[in-house]
């Protein structure tokens, strides 16, 4: 005979749990969190501490590349900050990228500076 007996296929196996398949979407949320989000939201908070802690004399750099001197914190948001000599502008303090040299460093350059141009002593 040519034919020959079909046989019924064997039923396929349970599907898995609503939770199960859920997991794999899971465990995406997860990584993405720790790799992208939670970086993110630590860097906005030493930008924000950064920003709260600007003060006179602090050597910053700004959004636009700009290396200027703060000369004044203002109330509203806002500093005054010297470019060149002579050349003072306002701009928000959200536009300060980094501070590149504290206030507090730079005094302590100076002093040490003054320190280094004291007369050596010589025997006569």
């Amino acid at each position: 005979m040519f034919i020959s007996t079909a046989y019924a296929e064997v039923a396929a196996p349970a599907a898995a749990s609503g939770i199960m398949s859920f997991l794999p979407l899971v465990f995406v949320l997860v990584v993405f969190y720790f790799l992208v989000m939670r970086p993110q939201s630590q860097r906005a908070k030493e930008h924000t501490s950064l920003l709260e802690t600007l003060r006179r004399g602090d050597k910053v750099l700004t959004t636009g590349g700009f290396h200027a001197a703060v000369t004044k914190v203002n109330d509203d948001g806002t500093l005054t900050i010297e470019l060149a000599e002579g050349l003072t502008t306002t701009l928000e303090k959200a536009a300060v990228v980094r501070v590149l040299v504290k206030a507090s460093d730079t005094k302590t350059e100076k002093k040490k500076a003054k320190a280094g141009k004291k007369p050596l002593k010589t025997k006569d």
